[in-house]
């Protein structure tokens, strides 16, 4: 069965950056109202990542407005145009929910730089 399903699923799967928690990301998403369809950037940082093939998806966290907003991105959607890494954090954990209590200054991680290759 999974052979089966490794096939099917491959002409779905989709190049995204390598992207890992931590990281601030600039999610361009895809909406359509009415007719139209336009783009839509939902800038925040990854607090984790559910692999899984097709199934793979990303939650990503910003404050607006003072209140947090968490959105759960399906990684191989069609709806996401791209993904810009636009910083790179030291984390030592592989899910950030620690943020989640966490305002101001206190939230912030430690910046690394990023090898692009």
């Amino acid at each position: 069965m999974t052979a089966i399903e490794e096939l099917v699923e491959k002409s779905q799967l989709t190049t995204k950056p390598d992207m890992k928690s931590g990281d601030t990301v600039r999610v361009h998403v895809k909406v359509r109202e009415g007719d139209k369809e336009r783009i839509q950037i939902f800038e925040g940082i990854v607090i984790g990542m559910h692999r899984g093939g097709i199934r793979a998806s990303f939650t990503v966290r910003k404050v607006s407005f003072g209140q947090g907003v968490e959105r759960i991105f399906p990684l191989h959607s069609p709806t996401i145009a791209k993904v810009d890494i636009v910083r790179s954090a030291q984390v030592r954990r592989a899910k950030l929910y620690f943020l989640r209590n966490l305002k101001g200054k206190a939230a912030r991680m430690k910046e690394t730089k990023r090898t692009t290759t």
